[in-house]
């Protein structure tokens, strides 16, 4: 049931809303001054809050304000004294609706209804979000660990451009969505490009885009990473496995901030922060003439090295608490419990696949194992089965 937060000098008004909203099946609390509701708001969660202006001491307009430092609850304003310029300056300060003294029903009973609506969609983004955070946290009090974190926290609110390196499976990619969302373009989008698993003749048109009947299969123009990442973050994944026509664009995208589609003319300009990764040493691909070391030079402003598995092996129980938690709720399954000797035979591994490798090993252990997991559950089932004597 939603609830409804009420905020009027008069209590004639108040309880005449009261009648109304109750009648519709809404929870309601009211405030006679906006002292009063600022303390409920800061008590309770409202899906909606109806909003005088006109009041002593604190107006509806400075209350307004005060309740936007402390919720994202939609506020309609509603005034007997309004102009066009009171409601223009209230949605400016961030009221979702002006409404005019005597309200008409039928409108206050819309608005109240779509103001609900885009509250239920906050929420629900909320929660999603969380969930998208969850998944991409990383996970580790390890020093190295604790390190990568400080480094991320210094860098992410910054422009610099970034390049990560590590083995594969060290989780490069989560280092670079924490960097995105620590970072001014949180709001933008994040955009990954997997350079070693897009062919060679076709990573132009991925990150640049095409214009129609640019080649044979370009049936449609098509927009590239590069504008889709507009105003957001480009993760530019396994970069050493970029052909050198394409990091020649790419470097001419990064001097100018401009791109030009495959079969266009026209320049389209692009603003992008870059994050790129790579588990090859890019200097030895400098001196074999695989990468261009102008290239390197504009991607490797920061430069970060995520260690492997088998240096932060004192995060492995955590690693496994969190990955147990996940797929234990995505697989519908009751949580197993880890022995002593269970974490220590994992920690003891070598795990050249790093996380990746032991998150595969835990869940195999989760559908393989019993309730109980000790060491020699893990000696079992901890290796991929191809590899089970």
């Amino acid at each position: 049931m939603a609830k409804v937060l009420i905020i009027d000098d008069e209590s004639s008004i108040r309880r005449t809303l009261r009648e109304i909203l109750e009648y519709e099946k809404y929870t309601v609390d009211d405030a006679a001054t906006g002292m009063d509701a600022l303390v409920l708001v800061q008590e309770q969660e409202y899906d909606v809050i109806l909003c005088d202006i006109k009041m002593p001491q604190m107006d509806g307009i400075e209350t307004l304000q005060a309740i936007k430092q402390y919720s994202d609850t939609p506020v309609i304003m509603i005034s007997g004294h309004g102009t066009i310029e009171t409601a223009v300056e209230a949605i400016k300060k961030g009221a979702y609706d002006y409404i005019s003294k005597p309200p008409d029903l039928n409108r206050l009973l819309i608005t109240l209804k779509n103001a609900l609506d885009k509250s239920t969609l906050m929420s629900e983004t909320k929660a999603l979000k969380k969930v998208v955070s969850k998944q991409y946290e990383m996970v580790g009090q390890s020093a190295v660990m604790q390190e990568i974190k400080h480094i991320i926290e210094k860098v992410a609110p910054t422009t610099a451009r970034v390049l990560i390196m590590g083995e594969n499976g060290t989780g490069k990619e989560l280092v670079a969505r924490q960097i995105h969302e620590l970072s001014t373009r949180s709001f933008a989008p994040f955009i990954e490009v997997n350079c070693a698993a897009i062919p060679s003749e076709l990573i132009e048109s991925q990150l640049f885009g095409h214009e129609k009947g640019s080649f044979t299969s370009a049936i449609k123009q098509r927009k590239g990473d590069f504008e889709l990442a507009h105003g957001g973050t480009l993760f530019l994944d396994e970069i050493g496995d970029m052909s050198l026509s394409a990091q020649a664009k790419v470097l001419r995208a990064l001097q100018e901030n401009k791109i030009t589609r495959v079969g266009g003319e026209k320049e389209i300009s692009v603003d992008v922060r870059i994050l790129a990764a790579t588990n090859k040493n890019l200097k030895e691909e400098i001196e074999h003439g695989r990468f261009r070391e102008d290239l390197y030079h504009r991607i490797s402003v920061i430069i970060m090295k995520v260690a492997p598995l088998r240096e932060r092996t004192d995060d492995i129980p955590l690693l496994v608490k969190h990955f147990v938690e996940q797929l234990s709720q995505r697989q519908g399954k009751p949580m197993p419990f880890f022995t002593d000797d269970a974490l220590l035979e994992l920690q003891q591994y070598k795990w050249t696949g790093n996380i990746r490798e032991l998150h595969n090993a835990i869940e195999r252990l989760l559908i393989l194992g019993g309730s109980t997991i000790d060491r020699s559950s893990v000696l079992l089932f901890a290796k991929p089965l191809h590899e089970l004597d």
